[in-house]
C-alpha cells in the first residue's frame, strides 16, 4: 500500500511538472524558433483559434487554417527569424526580431529587424502587430520589387500575379521569377563585356 501511494504521488507530481505554463515571453520565443524551423505543428500550439496580423493599413485576420496557407508561403522563402529582445509594454509584449530571406535580399534590405507589439488571449498569441522596420529602404524595396513585376510581365507571363499570391504556389512563382530575373541579369551583363 505504501509502494502504491509513491507511485500515485510520483505520478501526479510528474503530472503537474507536464502542465506547466510558459510565459508570455517564453511562447514568443517558441513561436519565432518555430518559424525559424518551419514547425507549424509547434505553431498551433502557440497562437489563439484566430490570428491577427497587422502591418500598416494592413490587417489580415486569420484562422489556424488560412495562417497556415501564409506559413507555407512564408517557408519556400526559407525565411530565418531570430528574437534580438523581449519587453513587457503593458497588456502586450514588444519583440524586436531579426528576420532574413532569399526574398529579402533580392529586395535590398536583408537582414529586416523589426518591431512587433503581440496580444493574447488566453494564454495564446492572438495578434501580430507590425510597429516598425527600422532600417529597412522602403524605397529600395518597392524599386525592386516594381522592376521585377514589370520584367516578368514582358518575359514570363506565365509567372504573373506572384506579387499577390499568398499561396505556396504564388511563393514559387516569386522565387522563379527571382531567378530567372537574376539569370537574365548576369547574362545581359556578361553581352556587354563582350567586345
Amino acid at each position: 500500500m505504501k509502494h502504491l501511494f509513491l507511485l500515485a504521488s510520483l505520478f501526479c507530481t510528474l503530472m503537474a511538472c507536464g502542465d506547466k505554463q510558459l510565459s508570455r515571453q517564453e511562447i514568443i520565443t517558441d513561436y519565432y524558433g518555430a518559424r525559424d524551423a518551419r514547425n507549424f505543428t509547434k505553431i498551433k500550439t502557440l497562437i489563439a483559434d484566430s490570428i491577427t496580423i497587422t502591418a500598416g493599413d494592413y490587417i489580415m485576420p486569420y484562422t489556424r487554417e488560412s495562417f497556415y496557407e501564409v506559413f507555407k508561403w512564408d517557408s519556400v522563402f526559407r525565411t530565418s527569424y531570430e528574437v534580438v529582445e523581449l519587453e513587457e509594454s503593458g497588456k502586450r509584449i514588444v519583440a524586436s526580431i531579426s528576420i532574413s530571406s532569399g526574398r529579402h535580399e533580392f529586395l535590398k534590405n536583408d537582414p529586416m529587424q523589426c518591431r512587433y507589439g503581440i496580444s493574447f488571449d488566453s494564454g495564446k498569441i492572438s495578434k501580430i502587430e507590425e510597429l516598425e522596420c527600422k532600417d529597412t529602404d522602403w524605397n529600395a524595396w518597392q524599386a525592386e520589387r516594381d522592376t521585377l513585376v514589370s520584367w516578368t510581365k514582358k518575359n514570363h507571363p506565365e509567372l504573373d500575379g506572384f506579387i499577390n499570391d499568398m499561396t505556396m504556389e504564388g511563393a514559387q512563382n516569386y522565387v522563379k521569377a527571382i531567378e530567372l530575373y537574376k539569370s537574365d541579369k548576369i547574362t545581359q551583363e556578361a553581352n556587354v563585356e563582350q567586345p
